[in-house]
């Protein structure tokens, strides 16, 4: 799950993996990562994909923000630096946007500095983007999505986490947020515009002062499998 962490004067610390999943494992509730499936099956219209991606034949309530992208704005706040991670993850136009390469890079960006956690941070993100596949059938509908956050807090096994973690587990300043909120997305089909509106959540993990004077991205849970 997580890569080892690595202090910034080169100490090396114990795996962040090991203090999140044997509390996990204690509690039963270990999460795993896999491919998000986006049920846009190729030849079949959003509306007949499946409830967790499909567009609904429905007026949009209002404007989309905008998803133009834009690198993930450096800040020493968790919860702002989370925030910005969380709606960077979530905003993309299949219009503006030629490849889910392009998504990954903003986020991989901020990552962390050792680069000892990326590559399990590119495989984080992959599980929330479409398929090759489906992106291409989602771009034939002019689809875009973007979150909306209802809210951002600490879960509540998170200090079981760090007490797995022992003294030195973790780097000062590592963190978790779990996020709650409504992914959106909206497109036309048939020459009608379409929407939909579905709950999600998940958990980021951060690492910021005193370790760095800067946040940075650790690790992304599975989508609706959030550390609670």
């Amino acid at each position: 799950m997580f890569s080892s962490i690595a202090s910034t004067d080169g100490t090396r610390w114990r795996r962040l993996v090991v203090a999140a999943g044997a509390a996990l494992l204690v509690l039963g509730t270990v999460a795993t990562y896999s491919l998000f499936a986006h049920g846009n099956d190729a030849g079949q219209p959003p509306s007949a994909a499946g409830s967790d991606s499909s567009l609904s034949q429905a007026d949009p309530t209002g404007p989309a923000p905008s998803t133009t992208l834009t690198a993930v704005v450096p800040g020493s706040d968790p919860v702002t630096f989370a925030r910005r991670v969380a709606e960077a993850l979530f905003a993309w136009d299949t219009a503006t946007i030629t490849t889910q390469a392009e998504l990954t890079e903003r986020l991989v960006a901020v990552a962390d500095p050792t680069g000892e956690s990326s590559a399990g941070l590119v495989t984080d993100v992959a599980n929330y983007l479409p398929t090759l596949d489906a992106w291409g059938e989602l771009r034939r509908y002019e689809t875009r999505q973007w979150i909306e956050i209802t809210s951002t807090e600490v879960p509540s096994l998170w200090p079981t986490a760090v007490q797995q973690a022992g003294p030195g587990g973790l780097l000062p300043g590592t963190v978790a947020y779990t996020i709650h909120g409504v992914r959106h997305r909206s497109g036309i089909w048939e020459g009608e515009p379409v929407s939909t509106a579905h709950d999600v959540a998940f958990t980021v993990f951060v690492v910021c002062g005193p370790s760095y004077p800067q946040c940075h991205l650790l690790r992304l849970s599975r989508l609706d499998d959030p550390l609670d």
